[in-house]
């Protein structure tokens, strides 16, 4: 059973995101293209953060603040080309800002469960030879498993 969602765009503000020789086209809120056709596999794309510096960033948290012991589905709504891929990580950190574990997902919907002593996360969208994908969303939902 699933429980509350969160739906986490790719908002305009270029923060953050890889703009050395990338187009980027906002069709919609829920539609964003991006092409870029010398960037090198493994270079991050776009990030989203749980917890900010609004004075030194400038940008609102995207991210739903979670926690250790529940247990969350996470579908990304990313359209790629057939031979064209890309990689979804999440980084979780602890209250000192010390990397508390990672998570690396492939498929389009994946439940996982962070670190105990996570404080905040980063969800980074990662190149893994695309040159072109269309950016939908990526949805974060609690799974709720009832004991009977």
């Amino acid at each position: 059973m699933l429980g509350e969602k969160w739906t986490v765009f790719w908002n305009e503000y270029s923060a953050d995101t890889y703009l050395y020789g990338s187009r980027i086209v906002f069709h919609k809120k829920d539609d964003v293209e991006f092409t870029n056709l010398l960037m090198p596999p493994g270079t991050v794309i776009k990030q989203w953060y749980s917890k900010t510096n609004f004075q030194m960033q400038r940008i609102e948290p995207a991210l739903p603040i979670i926690d250790g012991e529940s247990e969350y589905q996470i579908t990304l709504n990313i359209d790629a080309g057939e031979n064209e891929n890309y990689l979804v990580r999440l980084v979780f950190f602890d209250r000192y800002g010390v990397e508390a574990g990672n998570l690396t997902l492939r498929d389009k919907v994946t439940n996982f469960r962070c670190p105990l002593k996570t404080y905040s996360y980063r969800l980074q969208l990662i190149n893994g030879g695309v040159t072109k994908l269309n950016f939908h969303s990526i949805v974060i939902q609690e799974v709720i498993n009832e004991t009977t």
